[in-house]
């Protein structure tokens, strides 16, 4: 048994390898910003958690001390022009934690790259990879090209692409060649590599059994998902920043990360050598091949079992302070629209509905306003509402919905969102469950907004009249679907 510590473990890779790694008999150590984060996965008793962050130095060396294996996992796609060195300063970090505590493996996951001029992202993961290959600890990188899961960011950017149009002006890359990776095989190799011999060496290139055109796997996603298959029209006009604008507008993914995205996508990626099999076997039964990995993701999400998704972790330029207490608030200029009625059904029955809030379900009152307002958001460069949910029907601490952030879950009790959207100030969506005489439940629901100066103002007064018709009609809707489903048919 060995004592393996992971960062990025809220991450989309690092969430699914840490329950592997349990599973396979390691102890494992975490490191997150905030250990509340973790509260909700199925794992968290199992695990010993650090908090903070790779820039803090005390915090990585409590991460390192006494481990076997330290998983790097940590990757910025943030569109800052600071984020390079950021990230060094992380991997230097981690480099002299590493160093002190004797740690028997660096395990990297990075990306497959061709030589030559990179896009600033490439570069900055090879970069990470140089700076912690430099010092006296084993370091093994993994190289992957597009991770194709449920939740994963590359698989909802084609599925998104391919569901929404039959014809798709694309710029000229869709026709350069990667090499996708089923996740379950991207993990395979990362849990192996805490079981090979201390003192292991080397840069490793993983990646599915065949190569296609980003055209190709679009119109191998609609084949498995039972559309048509897209049109895809290569233009030379289209350059990565205006992809980029199109792929954010179209998918759910924010402008940074379909930015970081699109210019990988300016070059062929591909595994130059499969040396890897000469290191770790296989996965029995053989690579998935891009078309099962499709498959394999749809039928997650059709069973709602999706284990992590992109946008949990993803970070967005929204502000990230939890709402102050109300006691708080003096002082400070904050509105809120607080409507309250009293239902006949149980908390639980109550909390059941408001837990199916967002994605599919929508937000119980005039759909067309709030598709509306994400496309304003979406053209703002924001999130909208395509993010969705990781589950249809349950919520966890941590969690997103569209385009707002799961901050409070106390089930039966309180539900707070935070929004990521972009406008002027910081909001809330907040609603209380409270028992009443006549066994009686009341629900509270609270939209709160600290404006930031005269255009957080301007903002709260010019959404005003419509919080009338959408916020008392979704509290109406919410008490009335929650009695009509504990009323015995």
């Amino acid at each position: 048994m060995s004592t393996i510590a992971v960062t990025g473990a809220t991450g989309y890779i690092g969430g699914r390898l840490v329950p592997l790694l349990l599973e396979r008999g390691h102890r494992v150590r975490v490191l997150t910003r905030s250990a509340d984060r973790l509260r909700d996965v199925p794992w968290r008793e199992q695990v010993e958690v650090v908090s903070g962050t790779l820039e803090d130095g005390s915090a990585v060396a409590r991460l390192c001390a006494g481990a076997d294996v330290v998983y790097y996992l940590v990757h910025s796609m943030s569109s800052t022009k600071n984020f390079m060195a950021a990230e060094e300063r992380c991997a230097h970090s981690m480099l002299k934690a590493a160093t002190e505590a004797s740690v028997g493996q660096l395990v990297y996951l990075s990306g497959l790259h061709p030589e030559g001029e990179l896009s600033d992202h490439l570069a900055s993961r090879a970069k990470v990879g140089r700076i912690l290959g430099s010092g006296p600890v084993p370091l093994l990188t993994l190289q992957a090209g597009l991770v194709i899961g449920s939740g994963s960011a590359s698989f909802e950017m084609i599925r998104h692409l391919s569901d929404v149009l039959p014809v798709m002006p694309a710029p000229r890359w869709v026709l350069n060649k990667v090499q996708p990776i089923a996740v379950r095989d991207a993990l395979h190799y990362l849990a192996r590599c805490a079981e090979l011999p201390a003192g292991s060496w080397g840069t490793y290139d993983i990646g599915g059994p065949l190569a296609y055109s980003y055209a190709e796997l679009m119109r191998s996603y609609a084949v498995q998902a039972g559309l048509r298959k897209p049109w895809v029209i290569p233009l030379p006009l289209l350059t990565p920043r205006l992809a980029s604008h199109w792929v954010n507008l179209v998918t759910p993914l924010p402008h940074t990360l379909a930015g970081a995205l699109v210019d990988s996508l300016q070059h062929d990626c591909l595994v130059r050598n499969r040396a890897i099999d000469e290191l770790i076997d296989r996965p029995e039964g053989g690579l998935t091949d891009y078309p099962r990995a499709v498959a394999l993701a749809l039928e997650k999400i059709r069973t709602d079992s999706v284990d992590t998704n992109w946008a949990t972790a993803h970070p967005v330029s929204a502000p990230a302070d939890p709402l102050p207490s109300d006691p708080e608030w003096a002082g400070h200029r904050v509105y809120v629209d607080e409507r309250t009625q009293d239902s006949a059904a149980s908390a639980a029955g109550l909390f059941t509905v408001l837990g199916r809030i967002g994605g599919e379900s929508g937000y119980f009152s005039f759909p067309l306003l709030w598709k509306a307002r994400g496309l304003l958001d979406k053209l703002a460069g924001g999130v909208g509402l395509r993010r969705g949910r990781r589950q249809r029907e349950k919520l966890a601490l941590g969690d997103v919905v569209d385009w707002w952030r799961v901050e409070a879950l106390e089930p039966g009790q309180l539900l707070r969102l935070r929004a990521e959207m972009r406008v002027p100030g910081r909001a809330w969506l907040e609603f209380r469950l409270s028992d009443q005489e006549a066994g009686k439940v009341r629900l509270t629901q609270r939209a709160i907004f600290f404006p930031r100066g005269l255009a957080g103002r301007l903002y709260w007064w010019s959404v005003y009249p419509f919080h009338g018709l959408i916020f008392s009609s979704m509290l109406r809707s919410i008490i009335t679907q929650a009695e009509n489903e504990s009323t015995p048919a």
